[in-house]
């Protein structure tokens, strides 16, 4: 068994590999190609005057269910976050009408990015 000290992130860590020697081919893993690597789109500026609905943690909006002017309740969703391999319901935050939405299907947010407003 062989031991090494990987950094990343700028946190090291001790890890320890073992050589396998029956004969087998090696695995390998391809790296991604840097191209492929999606960035984050900054959220644009809300738009919409009221109540900022933002995005708790980073990922993937996969549905956004009200339009602008639609009426909302309280704790009603109003947009669908992927995050971690799991479905989030973004919720309304107050009763009141869409002002403004600021993401569409397939965006990627970071947290605190605003999603929509509600006045």
């Amino acid at each position: 068994m062989k031991r090494f000290n990987i950094t990343v992130n700028g946190k090291a860590y001790d890890v320890a590999v073992e050589e396998i020697t029956d004969g087998s081919a090696p695995f390998q893993v391809a790296a991604p190609a840097t191209a492929s690597v999606q960035k984050a789109a900054p959220a644009p500026a809300a738009t919409g005057a009221g109540t900022k609905v933002s995005a708790p943690m980073p990922g993937t909006i996969l549905d956004v269910k009200v339009n602008v002017g639609d009426s909302v309740s309280k704790g009603q969703p109003i947009v669908v976050l992927e995050a971690m391999k799991m479905e989030n319901d973004i919720v309304a935050l107050c009763d009141g009408k869409i002002t403004s939405v600021l993401v569409q299907k397939g965006d990627t947010v970071n947290a605190s990015d605003v999603l929509a407003t509600i006045q």
